[in-house]
């Protein structure tokens, strides 16, 4: 079982930047899937970024440009820099990890808050 947990986050002002991690507890096989989500309530659940082990990428179009997801596999991290932050930003924001084959998103972060001001 892989556990994730959250840290950064915060509260900025627009146009800020702000960075997220999450550290994995557990095996992680080369055919996993890391992804970056956020969701607000009263609206879908957005996915943001993913990284593969490998390092390849893919973006939502609405963080497109602004938000860079990478990681450091030896120490299990992924990170999340956020930037030119906008007010529609504000969401909570989680980690999670699948394997290629599964269609769903089994782990997940406990999700933490971020803020944007106008």
């Amino acid at each position: 079982q892989v556990h994730l947990k959250e840290s950064g986050g915060g509260s900025v002002q627009a146009v800020g930047a702000l960075r997220h991690s999450c550290a994995f507890d557990g095996f992680i096989a080369g055919s996993m899937i890391y992804a970056w989500f956020r969701h607000n309530p009263g609206k879908e659940r957005e996915r943001i970024a993913t990284i593969t082990v490998p390092g390849g990428t893919t973006y939502a179009d609405s963080v497109n440009d602004r938000f860079v997801i990478t990681r450091d596999n030896p120490k299990k991290i992924v990170k999340l820099q956020m930037n030119s932050l906008k007010p529609d930003d504000t969401s909570m924001y989680y980690c999670a990890t699948r394997r290629y084959d599964e269609v769903e998103y089994p782990d997940w972060g406990q999700g933490t808050q971020v803020t944007v001001s106008s």
